[in-house]
């Protein structure tokens, strides 16, 4: 007979009998597996859904003395959930009938009877058709049923899994369920015994119409939790799941508890019980009710979902926890920019009460603590509006995070602290002291220095104060500004990390003294500049930010000073200067003895040598300056300098500045509140100076540097920009890198939309598209920059003059500010971030400023002007107009094509293509393609979309979708005014207010000073006149007498003395670019009249063929044009130069933009064969494969030495490249077929008379438009059409290239030195050959010509056709004698010094008067032998290309080519 089943045990127990014997220990198959029903395995297994059966101990929240109150409890986890499942079953009764009002919990400890009452529609008192029992026992007493198994129903109840009351009553030794279906009128109640095992049969009773409620009453089976009674702790924690639906259900449902009311209407009311005064935060979203609060450091959370306690939280509290801790991150990040709190960080500071309906949740178990339901899954949103996020920012919530983010800083910056030890190592550059942490640590002294060069002049000094007290360790550029920085980046800093570690500081320690540290002082050595005293400010913030204590211990923190400059005697005397004020006045006490002395300027520590450094330190206590604290003043006045809280004060700070303040340095003590207001603020006004511009010529000092060099240097030919980087840094004094320096020039040249609308200077070669907002320029070594043409049109050279040059180490550099007849600032705008202010211009229409500065001139009221940016094609609209400035929309293009295709082409100003593109990319899977088709100056992106997203894209608004609008601003235009002072400005018609003032101003200096040159020239000119025709008449004898006779018989005589202008006695500076012309006029010495020699210079000095008719013509000539151009300068007004001035400027400006559109226009016609064609030229010449004859390409050599007879060859020479030893090509040009002889003879004919003009138009050297109109008997109708800064504007267009190069023999090209302004299209080569670069023959492609140009050549032809009769006798080859002329120096080349050929050759007699000068013959003056003179071969050449076989010249020659010197046989000196 098998054994009788043993009775259901716990789950510590397995359900099989205990074997007979010991000797019986060993299992059967039957008893080692097992099939259990599911009643005895939830008995079994009790765990696996209600949790644990044994006791825990817990800190929980539970109800006592009606408020929630944290403590440790002991409770058994099983109990609480049967208890819960019970209650929310009840509380889902509300979801399902929402006219359930009441709730009634009895809770019997001594009975051990609990029960759970809830009016609402009941269960339905009918008998299941498919199972055979009354519904109420099937859900009660039958496993695994449920009401909610249909997953396609939104249910927001808490039940799901069809267990939940099943188990209760499976734990309890009797389990009642009563209801009452009012709807069938009858009323249930049945009895469960034994965990379930045993039921009563129903009792069905009736009851009246509308009683609908439910009532379960169930005793807990004690055994099974290992209890004897319900204990105190269990009950707190039943009495709180009450409150929890008191707090969830609201206030249409009153709940009772052992008879008594609840008072408990909302769940604001229900987080009270928990916070109790605290403050709170509420907010109520669709089914969500959200409470904030504050922590104690640690997140906290009670959240409800569907009424049941998710005591662990889950997705829910998360979501909402997500928005607040994310809003309170950036919040605080922003209140405190270097805090940089992550979102994880912030939830540790939130206590977060959650309620909420869920649909169909789901769990992480059947005991329900954690929701694990995706967000997308919740049925509901819950976006957390504004106004609560606001309320929480300005909560307690974000002063815990503060004070909490300053701990965690504290607490990090330990980690980095320094000990007092005796060795430190891994700071290989660091040269210790040998006491440094020892006993005698608080003598020794850290030196603290500016780089590497400084550090080895303070180590070349240690050798004489010894290496035991004192070290060395050098700083990379500037210290951090801790002030505000983050403990990120104070921690990531080497430099602060070292000098903790070398001094032995540690952060946050109040010291009394200097014993625990590694040394007892802190010596700071710098450059004497404004950087190093930056550098000496940002080292005294670094202490007083963190140990603030330390500045006010004596003499801890010292700064050791080096003279700025240093004066020399002739008889070896010295003296040092500390301060440039200092030096200043001395120099003028010296009066005429500065001579005697000779300076040098030390404005870096490594313009000392090892032997000064030593004689410092040898003088320790003169350059030692201790720093003192007086009192709070001085932290205040630290703190203004550094703190981004002080803005507005550092501002005032700024503005009360007065020009000429210093830091005496004899004093030996220095206040920190001095150092800061008469030293470190002079680094702050720099400072602000290179980051804003003026408003009188919109540069910056660095940018007024270039246009001051590229005037110097008359930068009309190209030059790469890291060589004119080197010139400018040289020249004007630049202390910066070159590589700023570098891309101030690009920026300069820069011309796609959203850059310059004028660019200054010309962009030869790759310097930034808007691709990437110039960002792919390439580099400074491989780009080419020169002067725009009509750069000089908008800084006219007349006011050069005018202008306020400054002095910097002994250097004449730029002036305080250029002059421009518009203001440059609202042509090109500005952006600049300074110290206490920031500025932004916007560009404007430079023809909508010229317009109105006419109506200003007429005394009419100005048109408002609106930004405008070159070549954008968008919109730019006035949005909004305030005091402070107007706002404007700028909007991009973008356009339909067809129901899935868009097109952008144009974006707003300064939105770069690659970053629209980035943004495009992040717009995938929204768009599905994008087709690029832009250019370097163009947009074209097509983008394609389904047709759905194309809609949604048309509602949004496609200008939004796609961020085509930016807005820009009028409100922050902060500019310096003509008296250096910052000042701000609403319009731009304010702008050009203050300007207009100024540059009036500057046309009466500029017609006064006009008019005193042209009486002075006049003056002159009348006594060269009168001397020349004395000489001639005999009147004067030159010849064969003393100087000073003839110098006192002109004075005699009546003629008027021009004395030089007395060179002012300077002080000789080393390393200074502007060295003085030795002269022999220096040394003149006055005659006994008080005349000196040197005064009549300009009538002595004159040639000897200025006697001749033809020069006394030419200078009376010229004196008649000067009468009449000062009788026109007295009769012009302020109004007309300044008309004149915008006239020539808009014909500037009409004429590049008549350029820009031809460029357009030719690219767009581009065509593949042609881009081909204009690949640049290899390196080798092309063959000729054409047959020719022995004798046209036989090449005959020719020597030519400087005194013999150069023979030369009628061939089409091309220009010649900027070589030493220049290199030309040589061809014979071949007669075209079907062209008669006589026509070849016309068109090089028309040749030589267009390179004659260009010669002679080389002669006006004026780059001011107001010279150009002057009358010129040889100006062709071209060049007048044309005119321009320079008079070269015709004939360089075409750049002709001329058989034969006529050169005259009159003397006046030795007294002009051409100034060449190019414009884009003319300039192709650059060289310092301009004789022969002027003087090419232009290939077949471009003979056309405009008939301008040919009327001036009909012109010149009628006067110089016999001269040139013989280059186009045949069209053979010709070889022609020529002698070289002394007299053009200015070019180098062979052929270009043909002065006398075709008198010498067909010696044809000239009747034209225009040549009657060039048929003299002038003997030349002879050269000096070289001993390397070399052999130069002509090579000739049958090909049409231009690349043809080189000429090679010898060295002699290319250095003449070189020589820009004009000889003594000048007609006059112009330097009186």
């Amino acid at each position: 007979m098998a054994p009788k089943k043993a009775p259901l045990t716990s789950s510590n127990n397995a359900n099989i009998p205990p074997p007979e014997n010991a000797a019986a220990a060993a299992k059967t198959i039957e008893q080692t597996y097992q099939k259990k029903t599911q009643l005895e395995h939830i008995l079994l297994r009790p765990d696996t859904y209600i949790g644990s059966i044994e006791k825990h101990n817990q800190t929980l929240w539970v109800y006592e003395e009606k408020q929630m109150v944290q403590k440790p409890i002991t409770y058994v986890p099983g109990l609480y959930k049967i208890f819960d499942e019970i209650l929310v079953n009840a509380a889902d009764n509300k979801q399902r009938d929402p006219k359930m009002n009441s709730l009634k919990v009895t809770i019997d400890a001594e009975a051990n009877c609990i029960s759970v009452y809830n009016n609402g529609d009941g269960v339905p008192v009918e008998i299941h058709q498919e199972e055979g029992v009354y519904v109420p026992e099937l859900i009660f007493g039958h496993l695994l049923t449920s009401s909610n198994y249909d997953d396609h129903e939104k249910k927001t109840t808490g039940g799901r899994n069809g267990y939940g009351a099943k188990l209760t009553n499976i734990f309890s030794t009797e389990f009642v369920i009563e209801t009452a279906d009012g709807r069938r009128q009858r009323k249930y109640k049945q009895v469960f015994t034994c965990n379930m095992g045993n039921k009563s049969h129903p009792a069905i009773s009736k009851c009246k119409e509308g009683e609908n409620w439910t009532k379960v009453t169930f005793k807990p089976d004690l055994s099974k939790f290992n209890m004897t009674h319900l204990e105190d702790d269990a009950v707190a924690l039943m009495k709180k799941r009450v409150i929890d639906m008191a707090g969830c259900l609201g206030k249409n449902v009153k709940v009772e508890l052992n008879g008594e009311d609840i008072r408990v209407r909302s769940f604001g009311d229900y987080c009270n019980l928990y916070l109790k005064s605290a403050f709170r935060i509420e907010e109520k979203v669709d089914r969500w009710e959200v409470c904030v609060s504050l922590s104690d450091g640690q997140f906290q959370q009670v959240s409800f979902v569907n009424s049941i306690s998710t005591i662990k939280g889950g997705t829910h509290v998360d979501y909402v926890t997500n928005q607040i801790a994310t809003h309170l991150a950036e919040y605080v990040n922003k209140k405190r920019k270097n805090a940089n709190l992550k979102p994880h960080s912030v939830r540790n500071h939130l206590w977060v009460f959650v309620n909420c309906l869920i649909d169909n949740p789901a769990f992480d178990s059947q005991t329900k603590e954690t929701l694990t339901l995706r967000q997308k899954s919740f049925g509901s949103e819950c976006k957390l509006s504004d106004k609560f996020l606001s309320k929480v920012a300005n909560s307690e919530i974000v002063n815990n995070i503060l004070e909490w983010a300053e701990f965690k800083e504290k607490k990090d910056l330990k980690k980095t602290d320094g000990t007092k030890s005796k060795r430190i190592t891994g700071l290989t550059k660091l040269a210790d002291a040998n006491d440094a942490g020892g006993r005698n640590s608080e003598k020794c002294t850290l030196i603290l220095t500016e780089g590497d060069s400084a550090a080895t002049l303070a180590i070349a000094g240690l050798s004489v104060v010894g290496r035991d007290h004192y070290g060395v360790f050098p700083l990379r550029g500037k210290l951090l500004n801790v002030r505000d920085a983050s403990t990120k980046q104070i921690n990531d800093n080497a430099e602060i990390q070292n000098i903790k570690k070398i001094l032995g500081l540690q952060h946050g320690k109040q010291y009394d003294s200097i014993k625990s540290l590694r040394y007892g002082h802190l010596m700071i050595m710098t450059d004497q500049d404004h950087d190093g005293s930056h550098i000496k400010g940002l080292l005294i913030n670094f202490i007083h930010s963190f140990w603030p204590s330390l500045l006010r211990i004596p003499s801890f923190l010292v700064e050791f000073i080096t003279p700025i400059v240093k004066a020399t005697h002739k008889n070896g005397e010295k003296r040092s200067f500390y301060t440039m004020p200092e030096y200043e006045s001395w120099k003028e006490s010296l009066g005429d003895k500065a001579i005697s002395w000779s300076i040098k300027y030390y404005k870096g520590l490594g313009t000392s040598t090892d032997k000064e450094g030593k004689e410092y330190f040898k003088d320790l206590e003169k350059h030692k300056k201790d720093f003192v604290w007086a009192d709070d003043h001085d932290g205040e006045a630290i703190e203004l300098a550094f703190s981004k809280k002080k803005i507005e004060a550092r501002k005032n700070w700024l503005r009360q500045f007065e020009p000429g303040t210093y830091l005496d340095q004899e004093d030996k003590l220095i206040k920190y509140r001095d150092f800061v207001n008469k030293e470190l603020i002079l680094f702050s006004i720099a400072d602000l100076q290179r980051s804003i511009p003026s408003m009188v010529d919109g540069l910056k000092p660095g940018q007024r540097k270039i246009l001051f060099c590229a005037f110097k240097r008359n930068f009309v030919h190209e030059a790469k920009v890291g060589q004119f980087a080197g010139y400018v840094s040289e020249h004007s004094a630049y202390h910066h890198g070159e590589q700023s320096l570098a891309s101030t020039i690009i920026g300069m040249a820069q011309q796609y939309v959203g850059s310059n609308n004028i660019n200054i200077l010309k962009p030869n070669g790759q310097f930034g598209t808007r691709n990437q907002g110039g960002k792919d320029h390439a580099s400074a070594r491989y780009i080419f920059t020169q002067l725009s043409a009509i750069t000089r049109f908008l800084f006219p050279k007349d006011d050069d003059i005018l202008l306020d040059y400054q002095n910097e180490d002994g250097q004449t550099i730029e002036p305080t500010w250029y002059v421009p007849i518009i203001p440059v600032v609202l042509v090109n705008g500005s952006e600049g971030i300074g110290t206490g202010w920031s500025s932004f211009v916007p560009n404007y229409n430079p023809r909508d400023i010229i317009a109105n500065v006419r109506h200003m001139l007429r005394d009419e009221p100005m048109e408002p002007m609106d930004p405008w940016y070159k070549g954008f094609r968008g919109t730019i609209e006035k949005t909004a107009t305030k005091e402070a400035g107007a706002t404007y929309t700028v909007t991009g293009i973008i356009e339909e094509v067809s129901d899935t295709t868009l097109r952008v082409t144009e974006l707003p100003v300064r939105r770069w293509t690659q970053d629209y593109k980035d943004f495009l990319e992040s717009l995938y899977p929204f768009i599905e393609d994008v087709r690029e088709y832009h250019t370097t100056d163009s947009v074209n992106f097509e983008i394609d979309l389904s047709e759905e997203n194309m809609r949604i894209a048309m509602q949004e608004g496609l200008l939004k979708k796609f961020k085509l609008t930016t807005t820009i601003s009028t409100s922050n235009m902060h500019l310096f005014d003509s008296k250096g002072v910052i000042k701000k400005y609403d319009t731009p018609e304010k702008i050009l207010e203050d300007f207009f003032a100024i540059r009036f101003e500057f046309y009466e200096k500029r017609k006064k000073a006009l008019m005193d040159n042209l009486e002075r020239e006049l003056l002159i000119l009348e006594n060269k006149v009168r001397f020349i025709m004395d000489v001639v008449e005999g009147k004067i004898v030159v010849s064969n007498r003393r100087r000073a006779d003839l110098v006192l018989e002109l004075k005699e005589k009546g003629f008027t003395p021009f004395p030089k202008k007395a060179k002012t006695v300077e002080i000789s500076v080393a390393g200074s670019t502007d060295v003085p012309e030795e002269t022999e006029e220096n040394s003149d010495m006055a005659t006994s009249q008080g005349v000196r020699a040197s005064d009549y210079d300009y009538l002595l000095s004159m040639s000897i063929g200025s006697l001749t008719i033809e020069k006394v013509q030419e200078l009376c000539n010229n004196r008649d044009r000067l009468i009449q151009e000062v009788e026109e300068m007295r009769q012009a007004t302020i109004n007309s130069l300044w008309t004149k001035d915008l006239d020539a400027l808009e014909r500037e400006l009409d004429e590049q933009d008549r350029r820009d559109a031809l460029t357009e226009e030719e690219a767009m016609k581009i065509k593949p064969k042609t881009r081909k064609a204009s690949k640049p030229a290899t390196k080798n010449p092309r063959k000729n494969n054409k047959k020719i004859s022995k004798t046209d390409s036989a090449a005959e050599p020719m020597e030519i030495s400087t005194n013999s007879e150069i023979e030369t060859v009628s061939a089409n020479i091309g220009p010649l490249p900027p070589s030493d030893n220049a290199r030309v090509a040589v061809q014979k040009k071949a007669p075209r077929k079907g062209k008669p002889v006589a026509a070849l003879k016309d068109e090089e004919d028309d040749d030589e008379i267009l390179a004659l003009n260009e010669r002679i138009a080389a002669y006006n050297l004026d780059s001011s438009p107001d010279h150009a109109e002057a009358p010129e008997a040889e100006v062709s109708e071209v060049q007048i059409k044309n005119k321009g800064p320079t008079r070269k504007v015709a004939a360089t267009k075409k750049k002709p290239l001329s058989t034969v190069t006529e050169i005259s023999d009159d003397e006046d090209d030795e007294d002009f030195g051409p100034e060449e302004v190019m414009h884009a299209e003319e300039k192709k080569k650059a060289g310092r050959k301009p004789a022969i670069a002027k003087t090419t023959k232009p290939p077949a492609g471009a003979k056309k010509r405009g008939p301008a140009a040919k009327q001036s050549q009909i012109l010149g032809q009628k006067l110089i056709t016999e001269v040139l009769q013989g280059a186009a006798d045949s069209p053979d080859k010709k070889v022609r004698k020529m002698r070289i002329s002394p007299f053009n120096k200015k070019s180098g080349s062979v052929l270009g010094r043909m002065a006398t050929m075709e008198e010498e050759e067909e010696e044809e007699p000239s009747t034209s008067a225009g040549t009657e000068e060039s048929n003299q013959v002038v003997i030349p003056r002879a050269r000096p032998q070289r001993a390397n003179s070399r052999k130069t071969t002509y090579v000739l050449s049958d090909d049409d290309s231009e690349d043809g076989a080189a000429l090679d010249l010898d060295s002699d020659a290319a250095e003449d080519s070189n020589n820009d010197v004009a000889d003594d046989d000048s007609d006059f000196s112009e330097d009186y």
